[in-house]
């Protein structure tokens, strides 16, 4: 199977088994491709293919016979993002005119001989979901910001992440945006985001963060050395811009650190939504491409505790809820967003690309 012949196909998350491999990695395949990613799609058509081989070591057999579910795992990100620290790190100078975009000769054997020659450094990859901290995601938090505010909610925005990573999101009160000509945010900011804007502006009233914390299982240090090179590996290496927004996000956290937890989901949200609200403020709940990598029972007591607190929520100190993940069915990435006291229903705002290059607003 070539990679323009890959097929997405929606499928169970928590399926598991050998044919939940190969549909996993086949999904990712597709997922890449059609996302402008080659180098990623082609490093994982080749892990796929490794699946019908005796290839690959100590890594490949642990994943053929992968116990949990590789979908909802994103297990095929987690071997990429292993060989992408190998070639970051100049541990694996065959690797280094593929991540390039010139691959000559066989790309499925030289990942082959690169997971069987580096298994002590590529198998604690397998350990832990990736870590996909992205700024340019922020800009659909930026929209919906504006078209809360639009409705009649206070723009001053106490913000709750979960999945926070490294925080980048949590920052981007220092970060301005250009959305379809409404601009927001400080002059001189640290890092500025224009992506494609598809269909017409989002509204123009202004918005101002003044608070922001997060969690995460498993923070990251952006200013410990080998955890900002585990974040730069699950970047993909067409995306050249990605490594600049992360060096600025570095240098963000040098001068001011984000405000990151160490606790679960379900646990933070149960601690700060019990703190009082300060009156003219919009408490937000956000979240971008981590509902996935959540239980199934912790996503559904999520939903119970904001659907709880929305309803004692008043026009002076309402609650919102911002996400952008990825809807299974479309293959694409939606940004939507509900708020209370009014009893709104969940609303899409936008699609979006999972990186973001581009918005196409619905709003």
């Amino acid at each position: 199977m070539a990679i323009d012949t890959a097929k997405y196909v929606v499928t169970e998350p928590g399926a598991t088994g050998a044919d939940a491999v190969n549909r996993a990695f086949e999904n990712q395949v597709a997922y890449c491709r059609d996302n402008n990613a080659p180098i990623t799609a082609q490093v994982c058509q080749s892990l796929l293919e490794l699946l019908d081989t005796d290839r690959g070591g100590a890594v490949m057999e642990q994943v053929r016979g992968w116990q949990g579910a590789p979908l909802a795992d994103a297990l095929p990100l987690r071997v990429a993002g292993g060989l992408h620290a190998l070639h970051l790190g100049g541990h694996e100078a065959a690797l280094a005119s593929l991540y390039e975009g010139q691959a000559s000769g066989d790309p499925t054997d030289t990942i082959a001989e690169a997971l069987e020659r580096h298994e002590p450094f590529l198998l604690p990859w397998l350990d832990g979901p990736p870590q996909t901290n992205e700024a340019g995601r922020s800009s659909n938090f930026a929209a919906a910001f504006l078209w809360l505010v639009d409705h009649g909610l206070p723009g001053h925005f106490d913000i709750l992440e979960i999945g926070s990573s490294a925080g980048i999101n949590l920052m981007m009160r220092d970060y301005c945006y250009d959305l379809g000509g409404v601009r927001v945010g400080p002059r001189g900011a640290r890092m500025a985001f224009k992506p494609e804007w598809r269909g017409a502006p989002p509204p123009k009233e202004g918005f101002d963060i003044v608070s922001a914390q997060g969690c995460d299982v498993a923070p990251v240090d952006l200013t410990d050395p080998e955890q900002a090179l585990r974040l730069r590996a699950y970047i993909w290496p067409e995306f050249t811009e990605r490594f600049a927004r992360m060096d600025a996000a570095i240098e963000a956290a040098l001068a001011s650190p984000p405000k990151i937890a160490k606790l679960r989901a379900l646990d933070f949200l149960r601690e700060q939504l019990r703190r009082p609200q300060e009156r003219g403020t919009t408490r937000v709940l956000m979240h971008s491409v981590v509902w996935q990598y959540i239980p199934r029972e912790e996503r559904e007591a999520i939903v119970d505790l904001m659907e709880s607190t929305g309803g004692k929520a008043g026009e002076d100190t309402p609650l919102a809820w911002v996400s952008v993940e990825a809807n299974r069915d479309t293959h694409r990435h939606e940004l939507t967003v509900t708020y209370w006291p009014r009893g709104e229903m969940r609303r899409r705002l936008a699609t979006a690309h999972p990186h973001g290059s581009w918005i196409e607003w619905a709003g």
